[in-house]
This record gives C-alpha cells, sequence and structure tokens, in this order.
C-alpha cells in the first residue's frame, strides 16, 4: 500500500511517500518539495500547483493521501493564501479518485512520536528511527510530509477516513 503525505504552502509544498511494507514494516520511497515563484500571480501559483502535483500523482500512483489540515494564530495573509493552495491540493486529489485523511499536527505528532507536543527534531528522529533511514530527512517541510505519509501507511486500512 502506498501513502502520499502532502504540507500544504503557497511556496512550498512538502510531498512525502511511503510504502507499507506489511503491518510493522515502512519503506520511505521518496521526499521532495514542489515550489512555486513568488513574483507570479497567486492564479498562477495555484494553477502550476494543480499541474505539478497532478502529474506526480498520476506518476506516483498512490492509495491514500494524507493532508495536513492548517493552523495559524498570527498572518491571515499567509493563512489565506495557504488555505487556496490547500484547496488547489485536495481539489487535484479528488480529482485522481485518491481518498484522502486531513490531520492536525497535534494528531499527526501524537501517532507518529506518541506525544502531541513533540518538536520538529523529535518527529525526524522518530522518522528516521521508522524508516530506517541513514539521516534525519531534510527539508523541513518534506520531512513534515513523510511524517504525514507514515500516519497515512499506519492508518489507511482502517474502514473510517478522519475528515
Amino acid at each position: 500500500m502506498r501513502s502520499i503525505g502532502i504540507d500544504p504552502g503557497l511556496a512550498t509544498i512538502g510531498i512525502g511517500v511511503v510504502d507499507a511494507i506489511d503491518v510493522h514494516s515502512y519503506r520511505a520511497v521518496e521526499w521532495l518539495t514542489l515550489e512555486t515563484a513568488a513574483g507570479r500571480t497567486l492564479p498562477d501559483r495555484l494553477a502550476e500547483i494543480q499541474k505539478d502535483l497532478g502529474a506526480y500523482l498520476r506518476d506516483m500512483k498512490p492509495d491514500v493521501a494524507v493532508v495536513e489540515k492548517i493552523f495559524f494564530s498570527t498572518n491571515i495573509k499567509t493563512a489565506i493564501d495557504v488555505a487556496q493552495a490547500r484547496g488547489v491540493i485536495l481539489a487535484t486529489i479528488a480529482l485522481q479518485n485518491i481518498p484522502v485523511i486531513e490531520i492536525t499536527p497535534l494528531q499527526l505528532k501524537s501517532a507518529v512520536t506518541g506525544d502531541g507536543q513533540a518538536d520538529k527534531r523529535q518527529m525526524q528522529d522518530m522518522l528516521k528511527m521508522l524508516l530506517k533511514l541513514d539521516q534525519i530527512p531534510r527539508p523541513d517541510d518534506a520531512a513534515d510530509a513523510l511524517g504525514l505519509a507514515v500516519y497515512g501507511a499506519l492508518h489507511a486500512s482502517k474502514p473510517t477516513i478522519i475528515a
């Protein structure tokens, strides 16, 4: 079973892909970022996200996608831009009939490390151990997405999708 994790953003979208070998064994396929240029208009950036992510999904053929819910407490403009990018991401996934699991950062941290308050380093260390990686995954956006993909591999076999 192949799971893709997506950490939404407008400038940088984290992508992580994990294959579940069995119930207790997972393999990182790859992790990367998709980026859009700051000088482009918002509609152009959103169209680029749709085009690039759509092509990536067709190539990777995931069985499930896990997309992080966004949480912003200070910058409203950034939150609106990221929310629009997240909408494009969800629509792109839906157009390819891929089931989606949406989770909060707290749910992700709790599932991967056992601690909903875990910091980025704790998450990266746990991913390194779970996926038997030589180094902690980088950059941070891709590492976050890899964690989301692990979550999908752990939970996608359950009959209910978390919305």
